[in-house]
C-alpha cells in the first residue's frame, strides 16, 4: 500500500470514530466480581454469541473451540494499511506480557474482509505477528453474522480495483470461557497497561 493509502484509512478512521461514536456500546460485567478491573462503560446488549468460522488452516471452527481460553478478540483486515497490524502486533505483545504473569491468553483476528483475507493470508499475516495468534475468515454472511454478534462496524470505501480500504470499528473484546464479553480496550491504551487490565479479570475471575 501507498502512504496515500495510510493517510487515507487513518483519516477514515478518525470519520468512524467521530461519525459513529454513539453505534458502539458495551455492557459491563453483570455482579461484583469484575467491579475492580471493567471501565465502568454501559449499555446496550450482550457481546458476543455463537459463530462457525473458517481459521487460517482452512478448517472450519466454532466459537466453542476457539475462546476455549482467555481471548482478545479484534476484528480487522489483513489489507488495512496500518492500524489493524499495528492494533494486532499490540494484542500479540500483551499475551506475550501476561505468559510471563503465567496466563495463557490467545489473540483472534477475524476479518472483515472475507473476499481478500482467504485462509493462506490469513495465515501469512498471523504467523508474522505472533504463532499463537488465531486468524478468521468465512463468508460474507458468516462475517457479517459475527460482526453483528459482536457489534462491530465495517464498510468498503468505494475502489476502482482491489485496493479499495474498509472503515471499521476497532476495538479488542476481552473473552472469557463461560463467562463471555467482560471488557472492550481501544486502541490508545499501551500493551503493558492493557496487560495490567487483563490480568484483573483473570484473577478475579
Amino acid at each position: 500500500m501507498t502512504k496515500t493509502y495510510a493517510i487515507a484509512a487513518v483519516a477514515g478512521i478518525a470519520a468512524l470514530l467521530g461519525g459513529t461514536a454513539a453505534y458502539v456500546w458495551f455492557a459491563a460485567p453483570s455482579g461484583e466480581k469484575y467491579s475492580e478491573c471493567t471501565s465502568g462503560q454501559v449499555a446496550g446488549g450482550a457481546i458476543g454469541g455463537p459463530f462457525t468460522l473458517v481459521d487460517q488452516t482452512g478448517a472450519t471452527v466454532t466459537d466453542a473451540e476457539v475462546l476455549k481460553k482467555p481471548s482478545l478478540v479484534y476484528f480487522g483486515y489483513t489489507f488495512c494499511p496500518d492500524v489493524c497490524p499495528l492494533d494486532a502486533q499490540r494484542n500479540a505483545d500483551v499475551v506475550d506480557i501476561l505468559a510471563e504473569k503465567g496466563y495463557d491468553v490467545t489473540p483472534v483476528f477475524i476479518t472483515i474482509d472475507p473476499a481478500r483475507d482467504t485462509p493462506q493470508v490469513l495465515a501469512d499475516f498471523t504467523s508474522a505477528i505472533s504463532p499463537k495468534m488465531i486468524g478468521l475468515t468465512g463468508s460474507a454472511e458468516q462475517v457479517k453474522a459475527v460482526s453483528a454478534a459482536y457489534k462491530t462496524y465495517y464498510k468498503q470505501q468505494p475502489a476502482d480495483d482491489e485496493n479499495y480500504l474498509m472503515d471499521h470499528s476497532i476495538y479488542t473484546y476481552l473473552m472469557l470461557p463461560d463467562v463471555g464479553f467482560v471488557e472492550f480496550f481501544d486502541r490508545d491504551i499501551a500493551a503493558n497497561k492493557m496487560a495490567d487490565k487483563v490480568s484483573c479479570f483473570l484473577s478475579a475471575a
